[in-house]
């Protein structure tokens, strides 16, 4: 075997002929590039660093294989309020505005593309949150929303949920690091509020957290800087529809969430609510989704748009009435909804026209049926300035409907997860305060969690931006002590 190279020995050579010469040493270039800036930190982290690249890979991915976007009935809605600037009398303006923003690019690869670099952010900011458990665990936090086939799935899907994500975790990481500025952290809120309305308990929750630590102007700061931009926006929907809130439909969900069990022998409805009631028995009416949206609806059966201020109020007071008429039932009937959440696989749910929006497509949808307005299409088409749709690109989707098929986290684990923390503080005794640096995380994974079930129902979509709190509290609890940083 060849260690050297052979070279004439020189004057004072202690033998004729030739010598060795010893093995190099790394080559300069290594030298040199180990000396470079950051590398060596790099080095550090190079398990993140490679699910990371890997998670980059299969959103290239996804961008060759269905360009320029995938549509969901919503899409339509939010693509109006870029051209016509006005609250929305079922979602908050949030997700327009950033379309907006994205607009002069007159691409909807562009917004996708975007959406696929938050997924990315959201990974690196659990990992930056996680910065102080050991880095397997950080590393590990971050593969759900990195390489989950799923999670690319909705990111190039024209909704909210990639946006409302990473604003939720932003926020959350922010408050975790320590002492940074409480308005930074209030403006998330207020946006991650006006992206989606669930975001509306999070403000509490955060702030809470912060009171809990002994912060309480720190709190109260927070509180206002949230505040302020929610009260505007409350304060330009009050001037559009004359009515109070930051949406018109809170009535109409929770009208629909109660139909999973609303029984109107037992409540005894006075006329003007009995219009509202649905006589099939329970365990034979439809997901309540379609009672906000199909035709034979009770609510869509009565004069006017289904939410109007007379409507809305209409079903917020059938749904009191039931509530509180049969609380035991609206409670099994939440925790049935959650438990979804947690079952190993993924059944078909609240039907095979919904369910099917979260896979990657055979072939090119078409724009969806019931839901989709001509408006909407016309507007989509302006913002394109060309024809919308999907165009599925083999043999990239074709990889990509492999991979759904075996890389997800399943709800069973996500059960597992929520359960690390409380099992470990209890396991190691620690009090409420030994708690603080998991306790947000992990609460605003739950609030989540419970929140969509108890208002509305469940769907698939609106687990995904729990998924990386859960995953960061349970790894900040892989560390041997729980209390403050």
């Amino acid at each position: 075997m060849v260690t050297g190279e052979l070279e004439p020995a020189g004057a004072g050579s202690p033998g004729p002929g030739h010598r060795r010469r010893p093995a190099a040493r790394p080559r300069a270039w290594l030298s040199a590039l180990s000396a470079l800036p950051g590398l060596p930190e790099l080095r550090r982290h190079r398990w993140f660093v490679a699910v990371l690249a890997a998670g980059a890979a299969l959103r290239v991915l996804a961008m060759l294989g269905y360009r320029p976007a995938l549509w969901f009935p919503d899409s339509y809605t939010y693509i109006v309020t870029v051209f016509r600037p006005r609250p929305d009398l079922v979602r908050p303006a949030g997700y327009s505005a950033f379309l907006k923003l994205l607009e002069p690019f007159h691409s909807f690869a562009v917004v996708t593309a975007v959406q696929h670099l938050l997924g990315l952010a959201t990974g690196v900011l659990i990992y930056w949150a996680a910065r102080r458990a050991p880095r397997w665990a950080a590393t590990l936090a971050t593969v759900p929303v990195l390489l989950d086939a799923y999670q690319i799935e909705i990111e190039h899907l024209l909704v909210s949920d990639t946006l409302f994500m990473f604003l939720v975790v932003a926020a959350v990481a922010l408050s975790l690091a320590g002492r940074r500025s409480a308005v930074a952290i209030g403006l998330l809120l207020a946006a991650v509020t006006l992206t989606r309305t669930v975001g509306q308990p999070l403000i509490v929750v955060v702030a809470g957290w912060f009171v809990l630590r002994g912060r309480i102007r720190f709190a109260g700061v927070l509180l206002a800087a949230a505040l302020v931009p929610v009260i505007a926006y409350g304060a330009w929907f009050y001037a559009t529809y004359q009515r109070v809130g930051l949406v018109g439909a809170n009535g109409a969900f929770l009208y629909a969430r109660t139909m999973s069990f609303a029984d109107c022998a037992k409540m005894d409805p006075p006329p003007d609510l009995r219009v509202l009631c649905d006589p099939r028995p329970a365990d034979r009416r439809p997901p309540s989704q379609e009672y906000l949206w199909a035709r034979d609806s009770p609510l869509v059966e009565l004069p006017g748009i289904t939410f109007t201020e007379e409507t809305d109020e209409l079903a917020s007071r059938f749904a009191a009435l039931a509530i509180r008429s049969q609380p035991l039932d609206y409670a099994g009937s939440v925790l049935s909804e959650l438990a979804r959440t947690f079952v190993w696989g993924r059944p078909v749910y609240p039907d095979q026209e919904i369910y099917g929006y979260y896979e990657f497509p055979v072939t090119s949808p078409p724009p969806p049926g019931r839901w989709a307005a001509q408006l909407g299409v016309e507007m989509g088409r302006r913002y394109e300035r060309g024809p919308i749709g999907t165009e599925v690109a083999e043999p990239y989707a074709g990889w990509l409907r492999a991979y759904q098929g075996v890389a997800r986290l399943p709800g069973t684990a996500l059960l597992a997860l929520l359960l690390v923390p409380p099992v470990v503080a209890v396991g190691r005794r620690q009090p409420v305060a030994g708690a603080l640096t998991w306790l947000l995380p992990w609460s605003t994974a739950v609030v989540l969690l419970v929140v969509p079930p108890a208002v509305a129902e469940f769907d698939y979509r609106y687990v995904l931006p729990a998924v990386p709190l859960a995953c960061l509290a349970a790894a900040l609890c892989s560390r041997r002590e729980l209390g403050e940083w």
